[in-house]
């Protein structure tokens, strides 16, 4: 019997229902994405990671957690250690029958029991082996989330590589009450789907009406005619195009275009409401003048989607031009004939009777069609001259062209480094100098990376996370590096009151602020993932002890 109910009443299928929540953020598209992406998690490096004092690897199994809960494709984690008692009181993906087993193969095993769609496996090698052992390793990933304190040689290793292959990284570190990650994205970077505030993405084109919404305008010419029911159910789009017509007679033809003619305008619309309504207030009228000041603008190019137009990528096409780049030239090119985007074809809610709301709407979804329809046209063209092999997908020509005005394309930064470029010197420097910085933070984890690394190479013994003169002249090494003149003491004293912190938990993590930085990291990683969302650019330092985080683009 069930085989004969109409296939519009069957319902969601399981993975629908398991991805529900998720799916209303990035849509089918982006969970294709994730589902097709694999990510690298290099959890430890080294004699660090079996070290009795100091647990590190927490935080990056617990972005991993919020990885593998969504559905990624899968994992790999890279780590040598084996399970210790410290390790036992601070990651929850560890059981007492883990106790001196490999960290990486049972983290593997209960991350995997959380999402059976998922594929996961593990190295038991130190990252250094195994880029020496298994060249092609990057390659197999989408992203690769590195869980610190790390050896200096490993981590340009592994930034190295991501590069020159494109892959993003996730640098992340965890000690106490404080964490900070940054991320490593592409030289270029395009996100289609940035996801901006709904309102800003409405173009009711009242200003530029095409034919059809001129004449849906038109249609409520006999207004005051029109019975109580009627006149407040009125569109509030249609409202404003037949006031800006009776503006424009007395107005020699021009619409508002300055506040002060633009609240004329909006009290003109206000006094035409009727006030002795039978059917009640007119809500209607009361959109239409809320509406003003945000509808009532000239349609102008947003200054990042310029700069796409004008970057030699969408200038420049060629058969191994990435799609992103073929689609942007060809809306380029419907600009510059029209001095219009295309139409997103939205709109908004509002106080309608439903057939007449259909109707706009439905005015306003042809208008978009004609306007994808034309940029494919162009797209097919440019595809021909070009000789490319693959065509453009119709589906991502629609995505594009429905977020056409907010694309963003994002310039890739490393991994910051203090030693690194001039840049990165002079924006920490410019920090120090502010009392609410938090990059007394992040030179502290500094420090720790470089004794670690130096514990690792021979030229610190074991128990130099305890000595104070280390710690002394290496935070002396790193602002001298930064050169950092101005109120040097002050600046030290800061700089050694985060490293304490480091320090009195032997630069060991604290599972609460573990478990939250791989929440925040996890986020960033999705944005990646999924091309969706403008994702971190490109530090984030968080203070546990007074609850307070903050971005810097180092």
């Amino acid at each position: 019997m069930t085989s004969e109910f109409p296939h519009a009443l069957t319902g969601p299928s399981s993975k629908e229902r398991k991805y529900d929540r998720q799916l209303r953020l990035w849509a089918a598209s982006g969970q294709q994405a994730l589902e097709e992406s694999r990510v690298l998690l290099v959890n430890s490096d080294g004699p660090w990671g079996n070290r009795s004092t100091g647990v590190s690897g927490v935080v990056g199994v617990e972005t991993l957690k919020n990885l593998v809960l969504p559905g990624v494709g899968g994992f790999t984690i890279v780590d040598p250690a084996v399970v210790t008692e410290p390790d036992l009181g601070v990651n929850f993906f560890l059981e007492n029958e883990s106790l001196g087993r490999s960290r990486a193969e049972e983290t593997c095993r209960l991350l995997k029991e959380l999402n059976p769609d998922v594929e996961g496996s593990f190295r038991t090698k130190p990252i250094a082996e195994i880029l020496q052992e298994e060249p092609g390793i990057l390659a197999q990933h989408k992203l690769i989330l590195i869980s610190g304190p790390i050896e200096h040689s490993s981590l340009r290793a592994l930034c190295d590589g991501a590069k020159k292959l494109a892959i993003p990284v996730l640098y992340t570190r965890s000690v106490g009450f404080y964490s900070t990650f940054s991320l490593q994205l592409p030289a270029v970077f395009p996100i289609v789907e940035t996801h901006p505030d709904p309102e800003s993405t409405q173009d009711l084109r009242l200003l530029n009406p095409w034919p059809e919404l001129t004449a849906a305008g038109a249609s409520i010419r006999n207004l005051d005619s029109f019975d109580d029911h009627q006149h407040g159910h009125v569109p509030y789009v249609l409202l404003l195009l037949h006031y800006l017509e009776k503006w424009k007679e007395t107005h020699n033809g021009s619409v508002p275009s300055n506040y002060k003619e633009k609240t004329a305008f909006r009290d003109f619309v206000r006094s035409c409401a009727r006030t002795n309504n039978s059917q009640g207030g007119e809500e209607n009228y009361d959109e239409a003048v809320a509406a003003v000041l945000k509808s009532l603008n000239p349609f102008s190019l947003r200054s990042s989607t310029r700069e796409i137009f004008e970057m030699e990528e969408c200038r420049q096409l060629s058969a191994a031009s990435a799609d992103f780049w073929v689609i942007a030239s060809a809306v380029r090119e419907f600009y510059e004939t029209h001095q219009l985007l295309p139409l997103p074809g939205s709109l908004p809610d509002m106080k309608a009777q439903s057939a007449d709301y259909v109707s706009l709407q439905n005015i306003y979804k042809t208008k978009a069609r004609e306007d994808i329809a034309e940029v494919t046209d162009i797209i097919r063209r440019l595809e021909s001259q070009l000789g490319r092999a693959a065509r453009v997908d119709d589906k991502d020509i629609e995505i594009f062209c429905k977020n056409a005005s907010h694309i963003q394309v994002i310039r890739g930064r490393d991994i910051p480094q203090v030693d690194g470029g001039e840049d990165t010197k002079k924006r920490l420097r410019l920090e120090l100098n502010n009392d609410e910085s938090l990059i007394p933070v992040y030179l502290a984890f500094e420090v720790l990376d470089t004794v670690v690394t130096g514990i690792q190479e021979g030229k610190y013994h074991q128990d130099a996370l305890d000595d104070d003169g280390i710690w002394s002249s290496e935070i002396g090494r790193i602002l001298a590096v930064i050169a950092a003149d101005a109120a040097v003491d002050e600046a030290r004293n800061r700089v050694l009151d985060a490293a304490q912190e480091l320090r009195r938990t032997k630069g060991g993590e604290l599972h609460n602020i573990s478990s939250l930085t791989g929440g925040l990291v996890a986020q960033e990683a999705l944005k990646v993932l999924t091309r969706q969302y403008v994702p971190l650019d490109n530090t984030c330092i968080f203070d546990g002890v007074r609850s307070s985080s903050a971005m810097y683009k180092l």
